[in-house]
C-alpha cells in the first residue's frame, strides 16, 4: 500500500511541476512527467545536468524543481536561432518537416529567445545555471564539468547534432548518470547517431525505455 500511494503523491508532484512549466516546453504532459521520474530516480548520482537543446527551457527547468534539494550545477546549450539544416541522413520525414514552415509543429523551426529559459530557471527557483548559446560544434569543444555529468539529455533532433554532443559529452557522464535521447523514436538521425556512437565505442549500454523515452545508463 505505501509504495502505492507515494507514486500517486509524485504522481501528483511532478504534474504540477509540468503545469508550472508547460508553457516552456512542447513536450506532452505523460512525456514530461516521465523525464522526471527518470531523472528523479538518478537523484543520488553526483554530478552536473546538462541539456542540449533547451528551446524555452521548461524542461530543464523542471529538472531543476524536483532535484532543488540535491544542489549541483546546470548547463543549458542551445543556438537559441533554431535547428542546423536537415540532412539527407536524418531521413525523409526530418526533410520534410523542416520544410514544412506552416506546419503547427514546426516552432518557427524550434527557435526561442534565450529569455524564455532565463525566466524559466528563474521560475525553477535554480540560481546556478549557465546559458551557453551558439552551435553544439563551437560551444560543447571547450566544455568541463568539475563533478562530471549526472544528467544528460540530449534533445538536438538531427544526426549530427546527436553525434557531436555524445562525442565531447558522454566521456564526462559519471558512472550510473543518466543520458535522455528526446529524439530517439521520433527522427532516424538521432537513432543512427546513438548506435553508430554506440557501436563505433564499443560501448556496453543498452538503449532502455520507460513511458516512451528512451535512454542510457552509463556504465563505467
Amino acid at each position: 500500500m505505501l509504495p502505492f500511494v507515494k507514486k500517486n503523491i509524485k504522481e501528483i508532484w511532478f504534474n504540477q511541476v509540468y503545469l508550472v512549466f508547460k508553457g516552456f516546453t512542447m513536450i506532452p504532459r505523460k512525456s514530461y512527467i516521465a523525464n522526471l521520474y527518470l531523472c528523479f530516480a538518478k537523484r543520488e548520482v553526483q554530478g552536473d545536468v546538462v541539456e542540449c537543446g533547451v528551446w524555452r527551457g521548461g524542461m530543464i527547468a523542471g529538472i531543476a524543481k524536483i532535484l532543488r534539494k540535491y544542489p549541483r550545477e546546470y548547463y543549458l546549450f542551445d543556438s537559441f536561432e533554431g535547428l542546423p539544416d536537415v540532412q539527407e541522413i536524418d531521413g525523409q520525414k526530418a526533410i520534410e518537416w523542416q520544410n514544412n514552415a506552416d506546419s503547427n509543429i514546426y516552432y518557427n523551426n524550434c527557435s526561442a529567445e534565450e529569455d524564455y529559459a532565463i525566466k524559466a530557471m528563474q521560475k525553477a527557483g535554480c540560481k546556478n545555471y549557465k546559458i551557453i548559446k551558439g552551435w553544439f560544434n563551437t560551444t560543447l569543444i571547450n566544455a568541463s564539468f568539475n563533478d562530471g555529468i549526472s544528467i544528460l539529455r540530449l534533445d538536438g533532433d538531427w544526426y549530427e547534432s546527436t553525434m557531436t554532443c555524445l562525442e565531447f559529452l558522454f566521456p564526462h557522464v559519471n558512472k550510473n548518470g543518466l543520458i535522455i535521447i528526446d529524439d530517439y523514436i521520433m527522427w532516424d538521425g538521432c537513432s543512427r547517431a546513438v548506435h553508430d556512437y554506440l557501436s563505433r565505442h564499443q560501448r556496453p549500454e543498452k538503449i532502455r525505455e520507460f513511458n516512451g523515452i528512451f535512454y542510457i545508463v552509463k556504465a563505467q
